[in-house]
Formats: structure tokens, sequence, C-alpha cells
């Protein structure tokens, strides 16, 4: 049965996907009607009133129709990976009202700090490029000129040295506005064929990002754990499930060690504490609960402390970038001024 419901899915292409606003449009249209008493196939009946969902439903419901879960059907119709692997665990847990509401609103936050993102990079980025074309054409244009005023060898070498700093910071600039893309798509390519201990290793040595995958692993950890104890399934049978499942390798990874070592007669709360990506306060709430309805219900909160605590981050985050961003391009500005000042100054003192 287990094996059945885990089965591998192919991985779809998501160039030509829905866009964001769409696809969040459509999950909060099926979760109230969800929440209206309507069942999973009347619920997308009454969305395909939307003609701009139209495109995405009918997809949806052929695939459902044809067998198909409904993350499976969602993946199909090339929906984000971040929704299709929240609500693939609504094929054990069954919750599915729920579940939609709250991968809804884990979207739309989603959504909400990519914007809040671009419009914070928008005029550092807008500066990089000016200050870009500025650079070139000091290099290019200003410098040269300048070089046909120095007639004495200690002049040149002073002119030469310039250009040198000037063709450095022109050489850092474009280093930096190329690697950030290019490790990011390499990062998103890459992974999927790294072992699951590599990529934690990789994730532990970026501070940032390490903090960030270490909150969204621990959320979705304790949230998918919650859900599957309503189930009635034992603790080992749900770590089971968990280690099948590869929408969330992480997880299933710490999953599958902690099952192994749960039968080898291991405490869950001293497995817990032996993962880097994992909060050291989850052993905590292992530790002093004994039955599965208390260690539910504190896992639920917990859930929602964390929530709250990787909001706090990316907001801070994204408040703290465009300050970094100006402070460097002022530098760049100010060793650029003095670079191009230096050599008229030499020049003035030799005449």
């Amino acid at each position: 049965m287990h094996m059945a419901i885990l089965q591998k899915i192919p991985i779809p292409n998501y160039f030509n996907q829905p866009s964001s606003d769409i696809q969040l449009k459509f999950l909060n249209r099926l979760s109230r009607s969800l929440n209206n008493g309507y069942s999973l196939i009347d619920a997308l009946e009454t969305i395909k009133w939307d003609i701009t969902l139209l495109p995405i439903v009918n997809p949806i419901l052929t695939h459902l129709k044809n067998g198909k879960s409904l993350d499976q059907a969602m993946e199909l119709a090339r929906f984000h990976p971040s929704i299709t692997s929240y609500l693939y665990f609504v094929r054990v847990n069954g919750d599915l009202d729920k579940s939609i509401k709250r991968c809804a609103e884990l979207f739309e936050n989603r959504l909400h700090y990519q914007k809040k993102f671009k419009q914070v990079i928008r005029y550092p980025f807008i500066l990089f490029i000016i200050f870009s074309i500025l650079l070139f054409f000091i290099s290019k244009s200003v410098l040269p000129s300048f070089s046909l005023l120095f007639t004495t060898e200690d002049n040149q070498s002073t002119m030469q040295t310039a250009m040198t700093i000037i063709d450095i910071l022109g050489s850092t600039l474009i280093f930096i506005i190329l690697a950030i893309p290019i490790i990011g798509i390499s990062w998103y390519f890459i992974k999927r064929k790294l072992s699951v201990p590599f990529q934690i290793k990789i994730v532990q040595k970026v501070p940032l990002y390490r903090k960030y995958v270490l909150l969204n692993t621990s959320y979705l950890f304790a949230t998918h754990l919650k859900s599957l104890l309503k189930t009635g399934m034992s603790l080992n049978e749900i770590l089971t499930l968990l280690s099948y499942q590869s929408k969330l390798p992480i997880i299933a990874y710490y999953s599958k060690t902690m099952a192994t070592g749960l039968s080898k007669g291991v405490s869950i709360s001293t497995l817990l504490t032996e993962f880097s990506l994992l909060e050291k306060n989850l052993a905590d709430i292992f530790q002093r609960n004994s039955n599965a309805e208390a260690l539910e219900k504190d896992l639920s909160i917990y859930a929602s402390y964390l929530t709250e605590e990787l909001n706090q981050k990316i907001v801070k985050t994204i408040t703290l970038l465009q300050p970094i961003f100006l402070i460097i391009i002022g530098l760049f500005i100010v060793v650029i001024y003095l670079t191009v000042m230096w050599p008229m100054f030499e020049l003035i003192q030799t005449n």
C-alpha cells in the first residue's frame, strides 16, 4: 500500500508553468469551494467559471479522472514544486481542505517576499548597470585621454596603475553580476545529481542559506509529521513513509536514518540531535512527549513558531540587502574617483 502511494512521479517541465498569480488564484478558489462543502471534482468544476483558470483546471480534471492524485495532476499541470511537494502528503493524511488552505497561505507568503525582494533589488541593480557603463567609459575613453597629458616616467607609471585599478574593478563587477545568477541556476540543476549528504555539506557552508534551509526543513518535518500522526500510524511507519518520498530529499534522508536508528533501539530524541539541518528543539519536543496526541499538539504549535521565525529572518535579510548594495556601490564610486583624480594630482605636483 505504502509503495503504491509513494511511487515516483516523472519530473515535468516547469519552464512553461502558469504564472505565480494564477497558481495562487487557483489555490484560493479551490480552498474556498472545498470549505463550502464541494467535493474535489465539483470544486474544480466551479473554478471553471473563471475563464482565466480554464487552461489549468481542464488538464487537472483530466489527470484526476485518469487516476492521478491531486499533487500528481498539479505537477503535470506545471504547478510550482513547493505546492506539489506540500500536497503530496494529502495522499496519506486525507486532510485536503486544510492542506489546500495552508498551501495557499505559504505560497502567498512566498510571492510576497519575492515581490519585496524584487522591489529592494531593483534600484541597486539599475545603479550597477549605470555604474558598469560609467566604468567602461572611464576605462576606454577618459583614462587613455589623460595618459596623453603625462610626459614623465613617474606620471606614466601612475596612469598605468590607475588604469589597472579600473580594470580590476570592472572585472570584479562583471564577475559579481554574472556569478550570482550562474551559481543559483547551476545549483538548481546540479543538486539533483548530488547525494543528499553532499548537498547538506554544501548548504552548511553558506551562512544565510543554511539558516533558511534549517528553519524550512524543520518546519516541513514538524508539519508533515503532525499531519501523519492524525492518521494513527506509528512513528516508525511515518518515518518509513517519509523516507520513501522523493519530493523532500533532505527529510527523506533524515527519516531513513531515524528509522534505521529506531530499529537499533536508539531513541528518536537522541537521533534528532545528530542532524545539522533540523532544529534541536524538535528533540526536546519528542523527549517530553510520550503519547501521539500531545506530540501532535506540540508539533503544531512549534510549526507555527517556525513559520513566524522564518518570516522574520526573510524580512530582516531583504531589509538589509539594499543598504549593503548601496554601500558597495558607494565604495566603488569613491575608489574610482580617487583613482581618476590621483594622476591629476600627480600632474599638478609635477608642474
